[in-house]
C-alpha cells in the first residue's frame, strides 16, 4: 500500500501556473503577502462565534460542499456517500477515489492547495493515499491551532462578509465582535425571500409573519408596511457593520408597474396567485426600492445573475436546495438591467455596484454595461465581478479578467472572493493570485506590456487587495 513516505508528491511548486519571470516575481514579491479580503461567502458565523473545533477531514471539507457531491456523482458513487448515512471516514473513502478522476477539473487544483497549504501535506489524493491523509489531517484539526478562528489567521484574513437574511438576528456576529476577535466578520443583506417567494403565497406569507416579528411589527398588511419593515432591517445590519447588499437571481426585473406591484401584494397576502406580469412588477418595485435603501447609506449592492437552480425535482424533495443540481442558465441579462440601472441613475440614486454573470457568454455583455454608469464619484463604481460559481476556475477568471481588460479598467477590479461554504477555500485567493500575475507576466513577455515591475506590482497589488479595501472602507 502507498504511504506518505513514499507516495508521490503533488505538482504544486512555488511556481504553480506561473509560466514567466515576470509573473514569478509579481506573484512572490508583490500579490502573495497580501492580505485578504472576502466580501462574499457564505460561511456560518455560529461556527466562526463557538471557534469551531472540527472532529475530522470529512466534516470541515465535504459536509455542504456541493462541487465535490457533484464530482462523486459524476463518477458513479451512490448518493450514500455524499449526502447519505456513510460514515465520514466512508464518505473520505470514496472522496479520495475520485480525485484522480478530477484531473482538469478545478477541484483537483483547489484539493491539493488546500491540502498542502493548510495541513502541509504535499502528495497526491488518491484512494491508495486517502486512509493516511485522513487520518494525519484529522488529528491535526483537534489541534487548538486549527481551530475556525487559526485557520480564518493562517490564511492572513482581515475581513469576511458573510450572507443573512433580514430576519437574522445577527446574534452571532454580535458574539464575534465582542469576543475581540482581530478579523471583522459583518453581514451582508440578502433580502431574496422577500422578492421571490411572491410566487407561493403560503411561503411568501409565512416569511412576512416572520420579517414582522424581526422588525417589532405585529404585521406587514400592505406594501409600504413591507418596506418599512426591510428598512428596520436594512438598519440594523447597517448598525451591525453591514456595508453590502446581495441578490441571487434568474435576471433582473425591470417592470416597474407600481399598481400591479401592490395588487400583486394583496392577492398573495390573501393566498391567492397573482399573475405573472403582476409578480414581475412586485418584483420590479421591491428590488427598485431596495437598491435606493443601499445608495442611501453608501452600501455596495452585488446581483449574482444568470443560475438555472434546481434543475432535478426529484432530489430537491428528497435534499432540498444547495446540494448540487443547479446549473448555468441562458436568460436573457442586458435589456432589463439596463433599464433597471437607468432608472436608480436618472435620479442619482445608484450605489456602488458589482455585476457578476454565471454564464460567460454574458461576460462582454456585463463587461460593457458596467461602462454605461461610472459617474467620477469613486474609481471602479460599477464593478464587472470575478468569475462566480461554475466560472471561478482558471478558465473562467482569465475570461473575465480579459473581458474586464479589454471592455473597462483591471486595474480598479475589486478581486477574488471565495462565495464558499468552507473554511478550507481561501487558497482559491492564492489560485486567483498566481492566475492574474501569470496573465500580467504573458503580456510582459510578448511585448504587449512594459516591463515596469514597481507599477505592475502595485497593480496586482491592489487588485488583490488594496481596491477592495478603498472601495468597501471597512
Amino acid at each position: 500500500m502507498t504511504t506518505i513516505a513514499t507516495a508521490q508528491k503533488t505538482f504544486i511548486s512555488e511556481d504553480f501556473l506561473l509560466r514567466s519571470e515576470t509573473a514569478r516575481v509579481l506573484y512572490h514579491d508583490y500579490a502573495k503577502k497580501m492580505p485578504i479580503i472576502d466580501y462574499h461567502c457564505h460561511l456560518p458565523p455560529d461556527q466562526i462565534a463557538a471557534d469551531r473545533q472540527f472532529d475530522n477531514l470529512t466534516q470541515i471539507w465535504l459536509y455542504g460542499d456541493h462541487y465535490k457531491w457533484r464530482a462523486m456523482r459524476a463518477n458513479g458513487i451512490n448518493e450514500r456517500y455524499c449526502t447519505g448515512d456513510a460514515s465520514d471516514w466512508e464518505k473520505f473513502e470514496q472522496w479520495g477515489a475520485t480525485v484522480p478522476y478530477t484531473m482538469r477539473n478545478p477541484l483537483y487544483h483547489w484539493t491539493h492547495l488546500e491540502l498542502l497549504r493548510y495541513f502541509d501535506v504535499d502528495i497526491l489524493l488518491n484512494k491508495d493515499t486517502a486512509r493516511e491523509i485522513y487520518e494525519e489531517c484529522s488529528a491535526k484539526l483537534k489541534q487548538p491551532d486549527f481551530s475556525v478562528k487559526s485557520l480564518l489567521n493562517k490564511m492572513n484574513v482581515k475581513v469576511i462578509c458573510t450572507t443573512d437574511d433580514p430576519i437574522d438576528a445577527l446574534d452571532y456576529h454580535k458574539m464575534i465582535e465582542e469576543s475581540g476577535f482581530n478579523i471583522k466578520v459583518l453581514p451582508t443583506f440578502r433580502p431574496d425571500k422577500a422578492m421571490l417567494l411572491i410566487d407561493t403565497p403560503e411561503d411568501f406569507n409565512a416569511y412576512l409573519e416572520k420579517l414582522a416579528a424581526s422588525a417589532g411589527k405585529s404585521s406587514i398588511s400592505d406594501y409600504n408596511e413591507l418596506l418599512a419593515a426591510l428598512q428596520n432591517r436594512h438598519d440594523f445590519f447597517a448598525a451591525m457593520g453591514g456595508r453590502l447588499s446581495d441578490h441571487g437571481l434568474e435576471h433582473i426585473y425591470a417592470n416597474f408597474d407600481e399598481e400591479a406591484a401592490k395588487n400583486a401584494f394583496h392577492l398573495t397576502r390573501s393566498g391567492q396567485i397573482a399573475s405573472e406580469a403582476d409578480r414581475t412588477a412586485f418584483k420590479s418595485m421591491l428590488l427598485f426600492d431596495l437598491a435606493k435603501m443601499d445608495h442611501a447609506k453608501s452600501w455596495t449592492q452585488q446581483f449574482h445573475l444568470g443560475a438555472l437552480r434546481n434543475n432535478n425535482a426529484r432530489m430537491l424533495r428528497e435534499l432540498g436546495p444547495d446540494t448540487g443540481w443547479d446549473s448555468i442558465g441562458d436568460y436573457s441579462q442586458a435589456q432589463a438591467l439596463s433599464k433597471f440601472l437607468n432608472k436608480l441613475d436618472s435620479t442619482n440614486q445608484l450605489a456602488k455596484t458589482i455585476l457578476y454573470n454565471l454564464n460567460p457568454s454574458d461576460n462582454e455583455a456585463l463587461a460593457t454595461m458596467t461602462g454605461n454608469y461610472n459617474d467620477g464619484t469613486v474609481a471602479g463604481k460599477m464593478q464587472f465581478g470575478s468569475g462566480w460559481w461554475f466560472l471561478d476556475q482558471k478558465d473562467g477568471m482569465e475570461r473575465q479578467m480579459n473581458a474586464l481588460s479589454n471592455m473597462g479598467l483591471l486595474s480598479r477590479f475589486v478581486g477574488m472572493l471565495t462565495d464558499s461554504r468552507s473554511f478550507l477555500s481561501y487558497p482559491r485567493h492564492e489560485y486567483f493570485r498566481r492566475i492574474l500575475c501569470n496573465l500580467i507576466g504573458n503580456d510582459v513577455d510578448n511585448g504587449e506590456l512594459p516591463n515596469d515591475i514597481p507599477w505592475l506590482g502595485k497593480m496586482v497589488q491592489d487588485i488583490s487587495y488594496h481596491n477592495a479595501s478603498r472601495y468597501f472602507k471597512f
